[in-house]
């Protein structure tokens, strides 16, 4: 659609038709007007902006990436900025502002009035990634002794500029969460019915302080399209809603699948990337596989007698290291979701080693059973049986790192996904050669 309509709004633009421009992107959704300003050149990108109305200009500014956002701020006025920040919502606006460099987060803090900049530090104070930097605190409460007929006239006085009205938070004088009622509830509820009778309580709800994964965990499995966040005393504090629970898992799922490919979480889409950060955030890994191989080359010279002796070890070495190094990368990968989508709780390492055990002793038989055929055709009965035993052990043992690991970091306080692919590639990488040469130097009796 944006290119169909691309060579109108830049006629409208050259002729400062900012009354058609307005017209013609009130009635487009706000992704389509945000994909359309990013087309356009620069100049004419910071003109379209400015004729949107103020409160569309606002949601297609939180729909941009942090680098879009911040080449925008830079080209628009000290009001035009005013604006911008008063319209956007709390949520958006902690995000632009985490986001941001620190001296140009100082700069929009003066832009914003007393109330928003008091509301704005307020939920820059919660910890990074925290429930408390996502939330919103554009919601609606009612109170238990209320009746249906006053809930709903407080809905209509007070609904407008709110987040969502689709849910009702029912507090008490304190603040503090009693119990939730839908808007549904109530349009189909008598008007003299009081609220505590129709309430749901207790209200499920998620602490300030919790990590933003948490939220989205929570919202999977009660089927909830806005969660109330509440503070150590169980104060209601804000909302978090579908949507941003949406872009957190977006993020998480592409920090996770850049740390399991051993790729510093770059931040940006890639196009958006500059060379530097693509190159920095691929080479600390590089690196370190560089000095795995130096050690495995230093353990294979001190079994130089061994492979001088019998030479076509060398052949199936590759497969050796290379089937424990891809059996420890699955258990890896599967027990790094698991942790991630809450199937499995860091105490429930116990059942998942001995399940794993079973089924790595499964994969090894199978896998050194195949190799032990292919070693007698290619290398003699000798290095097939000596192939077949160290596959037996090695991937037997991968698959019980790849599954340990993941528990180990996450119960550091490190982000299991950093457990997969590589180190537990490089792991088995050392341990196959080491055991290979080990074993075939005692079996063939060299």
């Amino acid at each position: 659609m944006n290119q169909l309509i691309k060579p109108e709004v830049k006629e409208l633009i050259a002729k400062r038709n900012w009354a058609a421009l307005r017209q013609i992107t009130s009635r487009w959704p706000v992704a389509e007007v945000a994909d359309l300003i990013l087309d356009l050149p620069q100049a004419e990108r910071v003109l379209l902006f400015r004729a949107l109305p103020r409160q569309l200009a606002a949601e297609v500014f939180a729909y941009f990436e942090p680098q879009d956002q911040d080449a925008l701020l830079s080209e628009l006025t000290g009001e035009e900025t005013r604006h911008l920040m008063a319209n956007l919502a709390p949520d958006d606006r902690t995000s632009l502002l985490e986001e941001l460099p620190a001296q140009v987060t100082q700069r929009l803090l003066t832009f914003l009035s007393p109330e928003d900049l008091k509301e704005a530090r307020q939920l820059l104070g919660y910890p990074e990634e925290s429930v408390g930097r996502l939330m919103t605190p554009d919601y609606i409460t009612i109170r238990p002794e209320w009746n249906v007929a006053q809930a709903i006239e407080h809905v209509r006085k007070s609904g407008r500029d709110r987040e969502t009205v689709d849910i009702l938070y029912v507090t008490d004088p304190s603040s503090k969460l009693i119990g939730v009622v839908s808007l549904r509830q109530l349009i189909l509820g008598k008007p003299q019915e009081i609220v505590r009778g129709i309430m749901r309580s207790p209200a499920i709800s998620v602490s300030a302080f919790e990590d933003r994964e948490e939220a989205s965990r929570i919202m999977e499995r009660y089927d909830l399209s806005v969660l109330p966040v509440i503070d150590s005393e169980g104060l209601l504090v804000g909302i978090v809603t579908g949507d941003d629970v949406f872009e957190v898992l977006q993020e998480e799922a592409t920090e996770d699948f850049h740390k399991s490919a051993a790729v510093a979480p770059l931040g940006v889409g890639f196009l958006e990337a500059r060379f530097g950060k693509l190159y920095k955030s691929r080479i600390g890994w590089l690196l370190g596989l560089v000095l795995v191989y130096l050690l495995s080359g230093t353990i294979m010279s001190r079994f130089e007698e061994t492979i001088s002796h019998v030479v076509a070890l060398v052949f199936l070495l590759p497969l050796i290291i290379d089937c424990a190094g891809n059996a420890g990368s699955q258990s890896a990968t599967l027990m790094v979701r698991a942790l991630a989508m809450g199937d499995v709780e860091t105490s429930d390492w116990t059942k998942v080693l001995l399940r794993e055990v079973g089924v790595a002793l499964a994969l090894s038989v199978t896998m050194a059973t195949a190799v032990w055929a292919i070693g007698t055709f290619q290398a003699g009965t000798g290095v097939a049986v000596v192939a077949s035993v160290s596959l037996l052990i090695v991937v037997t043992v991968s698959c019980l790192l790849g599954a340990a690991i993941p528990f180990v970091l996450d119960r550091l306080g490190w982000d299991p996904a950093a457990a997969s692919s590589p180190l537990v590639t490089s792991l088995a990488d050392i341990m196959g050669v080491l055991v290979y040469f080990s074993v075939a130097t005692r079996y063939l009796g060299i």
